[in-house]
């Protein structure tokens, strides 16, 4: 039986398909909701510190993330 080989995957939104990425840290006293992670589809309380990461190119796309959740992420190079 051959071995299985991987495909090469696409890069997505969170790794550089848009562009470069700005992350800016969203420190507790200034989460005033609550959102959901892309990176685990949990809630982020409000108070909670997290992320916010935006790409360059696609502004719409912004989404707040938890710090473990985007620090943790598998980033796709191509």
């Amino acid at each position: 039986m051959a071995p299985k080989t991987k495909r090469a995957k696409k890069p997505g939104i969170w790794d550089g398909l848009y562009g470069e990425i700005q992350v800016k840290r969203v420190q507790p006293y200034e989460a005033l909701k609550a959102y959901v992670c892309p990176g685990c589809n949990r809630d982020i309380p409000e108070k909670m510190g997290h992320y916010v990461c935006v790409p360059v190119e696609a502004t719409d796309l912004r989404r707040h993330w938890h710090y473990a959740c985007w620090d943790r992420r598998t980033v796709v190079t191509s």
